[in-house]
This record gives C-alpha cells, structure tokens and sequence, in this order.
C-alpha cells in the first residue's frame, strides 16, 4: 500500500508540472502576442515573427517537447489571426503571405525541438561528468583507503601475532611495546573511520549544531593533550587571552576542527614543527589562528586544500584528504569562516572567524 501511495504521489506530481509547464508556456506566446500588438503600428509582421521564435526558444530552453511544441503551434496561429493581412480570420491573402506562414511555422517547429533537444543533449553531458568525477572520486577514495587502512590493520596483525607466538617468549618491556603499537594503530583506524563519518554528515546535511558555553582555553589544551603523542616532537604554543569569555559554541565540533588542523600542522612539518594556537574576542565573536613553521603550500592550491579527497602535489605523507574539507565544513556549520595563508619565508596559518555570543 504504501508503494502504490508513493507511485501515485510521483505521478500525481509530474502531471501538476506538465501542466504548470503548458500554463506557462503558453502565458508567455500570449502575453509576448498582446505586447507586439499594441506596437504592430509601428513594427510590421516580419519583426513580430522574430520575437514570438526568440519567445519560443526561450520556452524550449525551460519545458518539455510536448508544451514547447503547443506553443510553436498556437504562436502560428496568433501571428496569422492578428499579425498577416487580412487580419482576425485565418485567411492568408496572398501566396506570399502563405509561403511566410508556412515557413514560419516549419521554423517555429524546428526552432522549438532543436532547442529542446540541444538542452537535453548539455542535460547528459552535464550527467556524464558528474558520473566521471562520482568515479574518480570514488577511486581516489578506494586507493587511499586500501593504503591507509593497510598499514595500522598491519600493525595490529603483526604486533597480535608475535603477543601470541609461544616459539620465542617476550619481555615485560616487549609486550608494552607491542600493546603500545596496537593502541597506536587502532588510534589511526579510529581517525580514519571519524572523518569518514563526518565527512557522510557533511553530505547530507545532517549537521545539527549544538551549542553551549564553552571555555576556549581548555578546548585548546584539551586537544592538545589528546594530540600529545602525535606532537611529541613538536613545540606547542598556546596563545589565549587570561580573561577571555566564554563562547557560545558547539564543543565537539570544535574540538574536531583543531585536532585536525593541528594533525596537519604536526604531520607535515618538517624537522621539529613550531606550532603556534591563538585565540582572541573580536566584535564579531571569536578568531583562532593555527600557525606553522612547515613548508606551506604550493601557490594556487590554498582554496583546493579544502576540497574534499584533495591532496597536495608532491606530499610524502599519507591520508585521505578529509581533515581540512571536514574542518571547512564544521566551521560553515557555525556560520563562520576559515581562510588559509602562507607565511613569508615559509610556514601556514589557518584563520578561523566563528560568530558568537559572549559571556
């Protein structure tokens, strides 16, 4: 019951446009016909029929063959009722006028399905390349996938493998050190399988913000603490205002932005990255800056960092290219903004701008 409820709305609802699209289409052959009769004292026949085939393309452009085709008829009709001598019959008084009337009405009919079938041949292009990126996005996906799920699964194997080899007995400090890299590795699958689940959120719009007061300063050193082990070769500097107040935010989301910025920041920085975390009250809200002392990025490329599954030319370290779309798309959620710079002489900042209410 409830499939043929749903079949009947769909074609309930496609009937209401087919008829919305033939009210429509032939309002504007009428309305366009009532314009250039008001002014057929001062321009002739000829220069109406050029106005009702540009109305006509226009229609063909916006609605379907079946409508289009009504109004190339009824545009014939009206031009020869009130347009071609004698007028109000559709009696055509000379062979020229006669020829005229049928090659505007071949012309009106080939204008109108040309159009039409122009439209719907840019409707498949435009199908087919959506299907092509869809693929090449969904390859890129696969192939990032395969190598950065292979090498904590890996991990994981090996280091259970040799916990449970009876063959060559392990240490105390061994086990610790295996266990450690099990910990390790799951961490990684953990952040793989988070942006995957975030980035899904993103893309259907199912991002419901939940905002509360929140302590900026404790934010940042939460994500810090929590980054400890990934920053250890890192200097860390945390620039916030003693009396700053609070925001009105949504922690969790938050808290996922600066964690991936200051991933990023300590993933490719080369040698022992300086990372540098600002936050201060402006009229607007909030701003939070996260600096580098890395390599920056390539001219050109500080907008297409953003998009989702892109990568930076040349980049040695792996990922899946969901971190900054993600942290884009959790700032947008906030109505806020973030924009991205490189330093002189090298280095990045990450500029983050959240409207929020103060406390």
């Amino acid at each position: 019951m409830a499939t043929k409820s749903l079949i009947a709305h769909f074609v309930l609802h496609k009937k209401k446009g087919k008829r919305i699209q033939f009210v429509l289409s032939i309002s504007a052959i009428c309305i366009v016909s009532v314009v250039s009769y008001l002014f057929s004292q001062y321009i002739g026949p000829e220069a109406v029929a050029f106005v009702l085939l540009v109305t006509l393309s226009v229609i063909a452009m916006l609605f379907d063959i079946v409508p289009v085709l009504l109004a190339a008829v009824l545009s014939a009709l009206i031009w020869d009722y009130f347009f071609l001598l004698p007028r109000f019959n559709f009696h055509v008084g000379n062979t020229e006028d006669k020829i005229m009337l049928s090659m505007y009405f071949i012309i009106a009919l080939i204008n109108g399905v040309l159009t039409y079938k122009i439209r719907q041949f840019q409707k498949i292009m435009r199908e087919k390349e959506e299907k092509e990126q869809t693929l090449a996005l969904y390859n890129t996906l696969l192939n990032s996938l395969s190598h950065e799920f292979r090498t904590p699964i890996a991990t994981i194997v090996g280091s259970i493998d040799n916990l449970l080899a009876e063959s060559s007995p392990l240490s105390e400090n061994d086990k610790r050190t295996l266990l450690s890299e099990i910990l390790k590795a799951s961490l990684q699958l953990n952040q793989h399988v988070e942006n995957l689940l975030n980035i899904s959120r993103l893309e259907s719009g199912y991002i419901q913000i939940k905002k509360d007061w929140c302590d900026i300063n404790e934010l940042i050193c939460n994500v810090a603490v929590r980054l400890q082990d990934e920053m250890k070769n890192c200097i860390v500097k945390i620039d916030c205002r003693d009396r700053l107040p609070l925001f009105k935010i949504d922690y969790g989301l938050m808290e996922q932005v600066l964690h991936n910025l200051m991933q990023n920041a300590a993933k490719y920085s080369p040698g022992k990255p300086c990372i540098n975390i600002n936050a201060t009250e402006v009229s607007e809200g909030l701003l939070i800056t996260v600096e580098d002392n890395g390599n920056g990025f390539p001219a050109g490329e500080t907008e297409k960092v953003f998009e989702k599954f892109y990568r930076v030319k040349n980049s040695i370290t792996g990922g899946i290219g969901l971190g900054l779309s993600i942290v884009k798309g959790f700032v947008e959620a906030h109505q806020g903004s973030i924009n991205l710079q490189n330093k002189l002489p090298h280095g990045a900042k990450f500029i983050i701008s959240i409207p929020s209410e103060k406390y």
